[in-house]
C-alpha cells in the first residue's frame, strides 16, 4: 500500500478502512503496538483495542469523515496524534493515524 520510505520515519502510521479494520502499519506502528501483536493486528478491528470513549470518537470519524488532532502525554513523553480521513478516487476509504513525539522545547513560529 505505502512506499517503503514510511518505514524510515519517526512517525507511527496506522491506517484503517471505513469499518475500522486495520489495513496498514508502518514499521514504527508495528513496534509501537508490538505488545498487542504488531503486524498481526492487520485485518483486526481498532474497536477491539480501544476503550469506549475512544471507540465512540472513532465511530463518529468513520460516519462523518473529518480530522481529529490532539496531544497526549504517554510514558512522560508528549505526542501529537493526527487522525485524518483518506480517500481513493474521491471515495472515503477510512482513517490514517499519525503519531509522533513532540520535544519539550518545540519552537513555535507565527508566519502571517
Amino acid at each position: 500500500m505505502a512506499e517503503k520510505w514510511v518505514d524510515g520515519t519517526n512517525v507511527v502510521i496506522t491506517v484503517c478502512d471505513m469499518t475500522g479494520k486495520i489495513i496498514y502499519m508502518n514499521d514504527q506502528s508495528a513496534r509501537q503496538f508490538a505488545k498487542y501483536g504488531g503486524l498481526e493486528l492487520i485485518g483486526r478491528s481498532l474497536f477491539d483495542y480501544h476503550p469506549e470513549p475512544a471507540c465512540k470518537k472513532l465511530r463518529e470519524l468513520l460516519i462523518t469523515p473529518k480530522r481529529n488532532i490532539y496531544t497526549i502525554i504517554k510514558n512522560g513523553k508528549k505526542k501529537m496524534i493526527v487522525q485524518s480521513p483518506w480517500y481513493k478516487e474521491e471515495i472515503f476509504g477510512g482513517l490514517v493515524e499519525l503519531s509522533f513525539e513532540l520535544p519539550d522545547d518545540i519552537p513555535h513560529f507565527d508566519r502571517s
